[in-house]
């Protein structure tokens, strides 16, 4: 268990309404991707938890997701 670094990029994801603004959050090590609705920083905390939930070697990294 470690921190890790990612990369950030804003996207547009399909919404209920249609398009919204959203994140990528990339973990660095694995290149192993999650995505949330909204840019603000609760929607990069969703992303690092899905990311430490989710990664696909079965790590319980932390992740810096400052943008």
């Amino acid at each position: 268990m470690g921190y890790v670094s990612t990369t950030t990029e804003y996207i547009d994801l399909d919404g209920d309404y249609g398009t919204v603004e959203g994140v990528e959050v990339t973990c660095t090590r694995f290149d192993h991707s999650e995505k949330s609705l909204g840019t603000e920083d609760p929607s990069l905390k969703r992303c690092a938890h899905l990311l430490r939930e989710n990664c696909p070697r079965g790590e319980s990294n932390y992740y810096d997701v400052n943008p």
